[in-house]
């Protein structure tokens, strides 16, 4: 399993400003981190969708895990 960091990030003008990121600790795969991060950045904003605070999603780094 691997560590992951995922990056949320507002466009504005053709340039992206990150707004937040949340680390997954544990993911089989980088599409189930993923999934799990805007799920995860949805709630800690109190939002239903990720889209409605970020328009840009992206994995910043992989990290192995031991």
């Amino acid at each position: 399993m691997s560590s992951y960091r995922i990056q949320f990030a507002k466009e504005i003008f053709g340039v992206p400003f990150t707004v937040g990121h949340v680390d997954i600790v544990r993911a089989r795969d980088p599409g189930r981190a993923l999934r799990a991060a805007e799920i995860r950045f949805a709630r800690s904003h109190g939002i239903t969708d990720w889209r409605e605070r970020a328009d840009i999603v992206a994995l910043a780094d992989e990290r192995s895990g031991g």
